[in-house]
C-alpha cells in the first residue's frame, strides 16, 4: 500500500509540474506577445507622428487613481474609438491631459459626465475612482487614446523587470546563451561521433585481415546454398533414380 501510495504521489507531483510549468509558459508568452505589439505600434507611432493611433493600445498603470478596479502595475488595453459618441459616462477612458497639473500626461480614468467646449464639441468630464474630486480639464475627443476595453493584473511587473539589467539577463541573454551552447555541445558530439564512425570505416576497409575473413565468409555460404539446393533437388527426384546414384556414388 506504501509503494502504491508513493507512486500515486510522484505521478501527481509529474503532472501538477507540467500544468504550472505550461501554465507560466502561456502566460510568458501572451505577455511577449502584448509587450512585442506594444513595442511596434509605438514604433509605427513615432515614425508616422500624429494622426496615426494603433487600433488597439496597450498602458501600464503606474499610479493608484483607479483603485480598487485599477491597480498600480495593472494593464489596460484600450480600443482606439473612431465615434465621439460611443463613448458614454461609466467608461474607462485613456487620454492625454490638458489640465494644468499635468500637461501631456497620459492618464486613464472613468468618464463621470459629458460636456461640451468652447466650440460645441463634445468633452468628457473624467475622475479617478480612487479619487476625492474630478479632474480639472475635460478630456476632447482628439486628445483621447482609446477606451479600456481589458485590464490584466500585474502584467506591468514583467514589462518594468524585463526592461531592467536584472531582467533582461535572466530571461534574455543567459537563456540565450543557454539554448546557444546546447546546440554547440549537440553539433560537437555529433561531429566528434561522425568522424570516429567515419575512422573505423576506413580501418575496416584497409585491413587486409578483415578482407580475406569476409571474402572466406562469403565463399562459405555460397558453398552452404548450393548445398541445399542439391539436397532440395533429390527430395523431389524419384526414390529409384535417388538409391541408383547412391550406388554408383559407393561403386
Amino acid at each position: 500500500m506504501k509503494a502504491q501510495s508513493s507512486l500515486s504521489a510522484n505521478k501527481f507531483l509529474k503532472v501538477f509540474g507540467k500544468i504550472v510549468s505550461w501554465a507560466l509558459f502561456i502566460v510568458l508568452v501572451v505577455a511577449a506577445v502584448f509587450l512585442l505589439y506594444y513595442y511596434i505600434a509605438t514604433k509605427i507611432y513615432t515614425a508616422k507622428g500624429p494622426g496615426y493611433e494603433p487600433k488597439f493600445s496597450i498602458y501600464t498603470i503606474i499610479s493608484g487613481s483607479m483603485e480598487p478596479n485599477i491597480k498600480v502595475y495593472d494593464t489596460v488595453i484600450n480600443e482606439r474609438i473612431d465615434n465621439p459618441n460611443d463613448i458614454v459616462v461609466g467608461d474607462v477612458i485613456t487620454f492625454i491631459s490638458t489640465s494644468l497639473l499635468s500637461p501631456g500626461t497620459t492618464i486613464t480614468h472613468r468618464v463621470i459626465a459629458l460636456t461640451t467646449d468652447e466650440n460645441g464639441n463634445i468633452c468628457y468630464q473624467t475622475k479617478g475612482d480612487n479619487n476625492a474630486v474630478a479632474d480639472q480639464a475635460c478630456a476632447k475627443f482628439h486628445n483621447v487614446l482609446g477606451k479600456v476595453i481589458l485590464k490584466i493584473p500585474q502584467l506591468g511587473r514583467v514589462q518594468f523587470f524585463l526592461a531592467s539589467k536584472a531582467g533582461w539577463l535572466l530571461c534574455i541573454l543567459i537563456p540565450a546563451l543557454i539554448i546557444i551552447g546546447r546546440d554547440i555541445m549537440r553539433i560537437t558530439k555529433l561531429t566528434a561521433i561522425k568522424k570516429t564512425t567515419q575512422k573505423i570505416n576506413d580501418k575496416e576497409k584497409k585491413d587486409p585481415k578483415k578482407i580475406v575473413f569476409e571474402q572466406g565468409r562469403k565463399e562459405n555460404l555460397k558453398r552452404k546454398l548450393l548445398n541445399d539446393v542439391n539436397e532440395s533437388k533429390y527430395y523431389y527426384e524419384d526414390p529409384k533414380v535417388i538409391e541408383i546414384d547412391r550406388q554408383k556414388k559407393r561403386k
